[in-house]
């Protein structure tokens, strides 16, 4: 894509490259975001947002533990010796390499696995690091049969040294200054009182800063030190074999390059997400046919930017933007010309909205963006400003095409407003030869007389609040703005005198176009203010529809509950009273005397207790002021100064619907009324206190078994809170901590998996766990 460094910087583009950079993990995709410029390759940006977006739809990327070995693989490609430190960390690096290849294969996202195929295999380079090394970093004793021959040997060297000048010691006791074994120069000596020396057989190979003691080689020890002496030089000759072995086993490998790249790609496509979500970023469709449509655009670093809709279409391929000075004009401009380098760099745009009503933003591929923004002054150039100016604008005439953005601030300004309408009208046209789309501002009256009567060309105005003496940052499409120049100075009190005066100066033309524009802006706040009543009444509307339906459905529930439990109790009665006729029945045909006569007595009872319990009862009413209160009639409960109708009448009290609400009052505190409006119910706001809990657990220090106690705890508490990712801090140490909660991790059903943090989050000496929730 064709654009300058220059725009580049005037749109602020590597500020945003700097927000992508700061959400990287790694060095590699620090580089890769710094270095991003938008692309005229319209499948590598696809290929860009179809990683954003698979991103988005995942889990996060496994990016910790991955740090910048490159200084270490240029030193050992060099022939140079490296540290076990530095071979152990390129292992770490290249593992999590592996683990974030594994973890983005198993995803099944073609635009991410596309990258993660590139990350290279080291299985067998790993191998050889965990034969060969320890977790410290150190030569482990058998990583060769020579090395482990010569380590073998030397212990037992070591100990018969030892015990010989122990010997020593005791034997000359007198002439020992400190009774201890100490070594000089690789060597094992004793510390002897330099006035005694003689009396010790032996070499002495240093002496103390007074003087008073020398570091003496006993004669018995000699021999003995001279073949410790050859078996150390064979333990570092095969020591540097190893670790220059595994330094070319690592330079060698040929997927290095490979690898860091497609780390970095993946680390910047999770930064890009990142981005979209913490600045509210939507993804853009590809628009064929030239038309630019962004709903609710806004500049992305522009603190509480006021969004616009900022369209234009094959029929109208320029927009001329009009208002006063600090409008939002220029910042209008931007915010179109960073969408678009953004978009074309593959990532997400500040435009849309989470609602989908709102529209998607939608784009033409651009092949350049051309523009003249600011002051293009040099001194050294001997250039005027309005000549800068119209340097640049030849550039955008004689480079424009079908697939350009052209960008223009405050077009005709620096010159005599006359001809520079006339030069900027010439410009105009010669732009819109060109099939060229893009924005155009300005103050100059004659450019928003041409707009409105040139096919291709459209006008917009930017809102001011005259009463406020404030902008508003609202964009009016296809209505040009105003200066208010006279109406602020009316506003700001100058006399009427010089008010008048500058009317006259201005001429009949430019006052009736000034009240041209006036009338227009009000008749269209009018309008705005009637649309956005009609939506409030409607969005109220709509919830006191969703609060009805929802009511409506809790009762149709609740009596159904009501009925069932009725009917079941109907049921019972029903069966306990056919059952007592039964056995009544049975007693009175077959028992004789006083159980007979008693048993008839009783069916006679049962008889007239179902029919008082069938007879229909009269409704029960209760009165207030003398007025009959029965169910349905409407009354007012002053207490809750609300209305609702009778749902229920008890002794001495009524059961009254308040809108959603049902009360139980006294029927002496109710007041009958003719006419009634149901009020709205308030809900009470419910709040949920969430558990407090550190995701975070220091063990730096302690001992296995009671930091593995502790860590059990901590993710069943975890789990119990729904906390999806802890960290546990235990410090990189010797590893034996570390490897202790690695492996209880991974055999915790509870976890489902595990990382490094990133380097500069702790990385080896933190763990990152992902409870099962």
């Amino acid at each position: 894509m064709n654009v300058s460094a220059g725009l580049l910087d005037k749109l602020a583009y590597p500020r945003v490259l700097a927000a992508v950079a700061e959400r990287c993990a790694t060095t590699f995709g620090m580089e890769q975001a710094h270095a991003l410029t938008p692309s005229g390759d319209r499948a590598w940006v696809e290929a860009r947002w179809a990683g954003v977006a698979a991103v988005l739809e995942g889990d996060p990327l496994p990016l910790g533990g991955i740090e910048d070995v490159r200084p270490a693989v240029a030193r050992a490609t060099g022939g140079e010796l490296l540290e076990g430190r530095d071979l152990l960390s390129a292992a770490y690096t290249l593992d999590a390499a592996a683990q974030l290849r594994r973890f983005v294969m198993t995803r099944e996202s073609a635009p991410l696995t596309r990258v993660a195929q590139q990350i290279g295999h080291f299985d067998a380079y790993l191998q050889q690091v965990r034969m060969q090394l320890t977790p410290e970093g150190d030569v482990r004793d058998d990583a060769t049969p020579k090395l482990q021959d010569v380590r073998r040997r030397l212990k037992p060297l070591r100990d018969r040294i030892r015990q010989t000048l122990e010997s020593v010691m005791e034997r000359h006791a007198s002439a020992i200054q400190d009774p201890i074994v100490t070594l000089r120069r690789d060597r094992y000596v004793l510390s002897v009182q330099a006035s005694l020396q003689s009396q010790v057989p032996g070499i002495v190979l240093d002496q103390s800063a007074s003087g008073q003691t020398v570091f003496l080689e006993p004669q018995a020890a000699v021999a003995m030190n001279n073949e410790l002496t050859l078996l150390q030089l064979e333990e570092r000759d095969e020591v540097r074999r190893i670790l220059l072995a595994l330094g070319d086993a690592l330079a060698g490998h040929g997927d290095l390059d490979a690898t860091f790249n497609a780390v970095g790609l993946l680390d910047v496509l999770q930064a890009s997400a990142r981005l979209a979500e913490d600045w509210s970023l939507r993804a853009v469709e590809v628009q064929e046919g030239g038309r630019i449509d962004l709903p609710r655009a806004r500049h992305p670093l522009v603190d509480a930017c006021v969004p616009n809709d900022v369209r234009l279409s094959e029929d109208q391929r320029l927009l001329v933007v009009t208002g006063p000075n600090a409008g939002g004009k220029t910042v209008l401009l931007k915010t179109l010309g960073l969408a678009v380098l953004m978009a074309q760099s593959g990532l997400y745009v500040a435009a849309g909205s989470r609602d989908p009503s709102v529209g998607v933003p939608k784009l033409p591929w651009f092949n350049s963006v051309l523009a003249d923004i600011g002051d293009g002054q040099s001194i050294e150039a001997s250039l005027s400003t309005y000549a800068g100016h119209l340097t640049n604008l030849g550039a955008i005439v004689a480079g424009a095409d079908s697939g350009t953005l052209v960008l223009i601030d405050e077009l005709g300004s620096g010159t005599d407003p006359d001809e520079g309408a006339a030069l900027s009208q010439a410009i105009l046209e010669a732009v819109l030869a060109t099939g060229a789309q893009g924005l155009v501002t300005t103050h100059l009256a004659p450019l928003k007389v041409f707009a409105s009567e040139r096919d291709g060309i459209a006008n917009a105005g930017m809102r001011f609040d005259v009463d406020g003496l404030a902008p508003t940052f609202e964009l009016m499409p296809d209505q040009p703005g105003r200066s208010y120049a006279l109406s602020i100075a009316e506003r700001l009190g100058l006399p009427q005198g010089l008010l008048d005066r500058a009317a006259d100066l201005l001429g009949p033309e430019g006052e009736r176009l000034e009240r041209l524009l006036s009338e227009l802006e009000r008749q269209r706040g009018d309008l705005q203010a009637r649309i956005e009543e009609a939506q409030r009444a409607a969005a109220s509307a709509e919830a006191e529809s969703e609060a009805l339906r929802a009511e409506i459905e809790r009762l149709q529930t609740r009596e159904e509950d009501l009925l069932a439990e009725a009917a079941a109790k109907a049921d019972a009665t029903l069966k306990a009273k056919v059952q007592q006729a039964t056995r009544l029945s049975k007693t009175a045909r077959q028992d004789e005397g006083a159980a007979r006569s008693q048993a008839l007595e009783d069916l006679k009872a049962l008889r007239q207790e179902v029919r008082e319990v069938a007879a229909p009862k009269p409704a029960r009413e209760a009165s207030s002021g003398g007025v009959r209160l029965k169910v349905g009639r409407r009354v007012r409960v002053p207490a809750y100064d609300a209305e609702g109708p009778v749902v229920e009448v008890r002794d001495g009290a009524v059961l009254v619907q308040l809108g959603l609400l049902k009360v139980e009052v006294a029927a002496s505190d109710v007041e009958p009324v003719e006419e009634t409006v149901e009020p709205n119910a308030a809900a009470e706001p419910s709040a949920a206190f969430p558990a407090r809990f550190d995701p975070e657990l220091n063990i730096r220090g302690e001992r296995v078994e009671p930091a593995l106690e502790k860590l059990r705890d901590f993710v069943l508490e975890a789990k119990s809170l729904k906390v999806g990712t802890v960290r546990i801090l235990h410090g990189k140490g010797t590893g034996t901590l570390r490897d202790a909660v690695r492996q209880h991790l991974k055999n915790d059903r509870l976890i489902e998996r595990y990382e490094d943090a990133v380097p500069y989050e702790g990385g080896h000496g933190v763990t990152v766990a992902y409870v099962r929730v």
